[in-house]
C-alpha cells in the first residue's frame, strides 16, 4: 500500500491492520517517532494525521492510506513547526525528551488550529504524557511559539 509521509508517498508492503508507528519505526526506519504506552494514553507516538494529532500506536496503516502523516522528522519544513522547535530550544523544555516528538507535534497542531491559544487552549491540547513533568515549561514554549 502506498503511504504519503513527509509529502513523499511510500510504498509499504505490511498487513493492513499493522499500527502505523510500526510501520514508521521498523519498516521505514522514521525513529522519531516514539513508542510509549501501545494504548495511546501517553502521547509519545502522537504524528499528525492531515493536520490532526494521532496516535500511531492504535492508528492501523490501512485507515491512513490517502491521507497526509507528518512525523517529527519533517516538522521543521512547516513554519509554525519550526517556531514550535525553536521555542523548546530557547526555553530548554525536554529533560530526558522521550517524550518531546510527540510534545511537538500537539503544540504545533495546536498553533495551527488555534494560532494564539488561552492557557485554557494549551491546557485542553497539550494532554501528553511527560515522566520528567515539564508542564510548565511546555505551556511557556506553546505560549512563545505563538508569539513568534
Amino acid at each position: 500500500m502506498e503511504l504519503n509521509i513527509n509529502g513523499t508517498p511510500q510504498q509499504v508492503d505490511v498487513e493492513a491492520d499493522t499500527p502505523l508507528l510500526w510501520v514508521l519505526r521498523d519498516t521505514l526506519g522514521m525513529t522519531g517517532t516514539k513508542y510509549g504506552c501501545g494504548l495511546a494514553q501517553c502521547g509519545a507516538c502522537t504524528v499528525l494525521v492531515d493536520g490532526q494529532p494521532t496516535r500511531s500506536c492504535v492508528t492501523t496503516v490501512d485507515t491512513v492510506v490517502g491521507t497526509q502523516i507528518t512525523t517529527i522528522e519533517a516538522i521543521t519544513e512547516d513554519s509554525v513547526g519550526q517556531k514550535v522547535v525553536e521555542a523548546w530550544v530557547a526555553n530548554q523544555v525536554p529533560q530526558c525528551g522521550y517524550c518531546q516528538s510527540g510534545q511537538v507535534m500537539a503544540a504545533t497542531a495546536l498553533l495551527k488550529e488555534t494560532p494564539q491559544p488561552t492557557d485554557d487552549d494549551i491546557a485542553a491540547a497539550m494532554v501528553n504524557l511527560c515522566r520528567c513533568g515539564t508542564y510548565n515549561a511546555i505551556a511557556a514554549a506553546v505560549r512563545e511559539a505563538a508569539q513568534a
